[in-house]
């Protein structure tokens, strides 16, 4: 048994089919077929039922299907490692989510930076969803997001949780409110989330928020990013719930209000390959804690 079989299997038990599977990995359906079988004569057990449409694997195909993913991801991650210490260069590339911007990533983008000026630096923003799947194909190194996700080949450190506030306009009825509000008292508002897309993102932690609460907000808008909810808020279309570190935009005309449901946080999260112990992670990681340190800032400390 060979990588490759592994590689064909999986395209085929995700595709459903032979013909999709075979223009997926560039090859002829007929050899495919072949290496299907050869790789069932080799296990000695059916993994795809025959006959079957759409395709339908076997309970042993099942399982092999489980078992061959995580190899093909670690296969991956060996090869883009193994890339990353032959290279004579070093070099880290970092994915970031937009509002992590606002609070600390710029003073441990410094930090680091400081330390190890012998390293190139570069940074991506994309959305949480973006980085896992940049991780895994080896476009970055390490990933700054707030969702959580289950995925074997990726390792999440969480480094804090983040209070979330609400962005109010100038006048709104809420505004006189310094000490907070609760969420029961955001309801009725017009509820500005964001992004739009890809899902999952910020906005559901925000729904998820008022379902915690088992709360339903009466008006939900969708918009593409930040910058256009806070936008959206400063001209009194509606308000937005958006995490503490916001309040470094400066955004005219925007207020923001502690939320005092205990619940209301939104975690940062240090993403990187599971296998990947480079020096460079580690010190980029020593960087964050260095920060929070500095800042006072309470956080879950875990070496990689």
């Amino acid at each position: 048994m060979e990588l490759r079989h592994l590689r064909y299997f999986v395209a085929v038990a995700e595709e459903r089919n032979f013909t999709r599977a075979a223009e997926r990995l560039h090859i002829a359906q007929p050899p495919l077929s072949r290496q299907m079988q050869q790789l069932e004569e080799t296990l000695g057990v059916v993994l795809i039922e025959k006959g079957s449409r759409p395709l339908r694997l076997t309970e042993a195909g099942q399982f092999f299907l489980a078992h061959a993913k995580p190899l093909l991801e670690q296969v991956r991650d060996l090869k883009s490692m193994t890339q990353r210490v032959g290279k004579l260069e070093r070099t880290l590339t970092a994915g970031f989510v937009a509002s992590t911007l606002y609070g600390l990533l710029p003073d441990i983008i410094r930090r680091y930076r400081e330390r190890h000026p012998e390293v190139e630096v570069t940074l991506h923003e994309m959305t949480t969803v973006e980085q896992l799947k940049a991780l895994k194909e080896g476009r970055i190194d390490v990933g700054f997001g707030r969702l959580k996700s289950e995925d074997p080949s990726i390792r999440r450190i969480l480094l804090r949780d983040e209070r979330m506030v609400v962005a109010l306009s100038p006048g709104h009825r809420l505004s006189e409110k310094e000490e907070g509000v609760k969420l029961m008292e955001l309801i009725h508002e017009p509820l500005l989330v964001y992004p739009k897309s890809p899902r999952p993102s910020f906005a559901d932690q925000v729904l998820a928020a008022f379902s915690t609460a088992h709360l339903t907000p009466d008006h939900v808008t969708e918009v593409r990013e930040l910058q256009i909810a806070m936008g959206l808020v400063a001209a009194g279309q509606g308000i937005s719930i958006v995490p503490e570190s916001v309040q470094g935009m400066h955004q005219r005309n925007v207020l923001y209000r502690p939320i005092q449901d205990k619940h209301a946080f939104s975690p940062i999260l240090f993403s990187v390959r599971h296998m990947d112990r480079s020096p460079e992670l580690q010190n980029m990681l020593a960087a964050v804690y260095s920060v929070y340190d500095d800042l006072g800032i309470a956080y879950v400390e875990e070496a990689l």
